[in-house]
């Protein structure tokens, strides 16, 4: 059975078949493949909803891990977690959009939202796997965040 504590782990493999999807469905536009393209993103866009679900699921039922490393590390991390949750927060409307616009059959118009939404939604998969990495398996030895934490 799945627990509250596996979430993390779950969400980042969820953001490795997204990426995996995402690169799978460039390489088959960049083919004149679109039936297979259209499967990809469409399953990539399902991957990531799922990936919110267990994520936001995690965010409040889950403790909140706190970050171990210290140092340049640290800074590093800091500079990823950031921008990845900016970009994050416009995944699910780029991409909702791009693919509605693919839907409508509007292909100039999904042509150019998908160069913007493309990159921002390949680096937000690259980097929620990186943030589990650096949090949950690398620097992850600080343990959750307790109420003597914040005070």
């Amino acid at each position: 059975m799945l627990q509250i504590d596996n979430l993390p782990t779950v969400n980042a493999t969820l953001n490795a078949i997204s990426f995996v999807l995402l690169m799978t469905g460039y390489g088959m536009i960049r083919t004149g493949r679109r039936d297979a393209h259209k499967w990809c993103m469409t399953s990539a866009f399902v991957v990531s909803v799922m990936f919110l679900g267990t994520y936001l699921t995690y965010r409040f039922l889950g403790e909140e891990k706190r970050f171990g490393g210290e140092g340049i590390i640290r800074v590093v991390y800091l500079l990823i977690l950031i921008s990845h949750i900016i970009l994050a927060a416009t995944v699910p409307f780029l991409a909702s959009w791009t693919l509605f616009l693919a839907y409508r059959k509007r292909w100039e118009a999904h042509r150019k939202w998908a160069r913007l939404t493309f990159p921002i939604w390949v680096y937000v998969s690259v980097t929620g796997v990186l943030v589990y990495l650096f949090l949950f398996v690398w620097f992850g030895h600080a343990g959750p965040v307790s109420t003597l934490d914040s005070a």
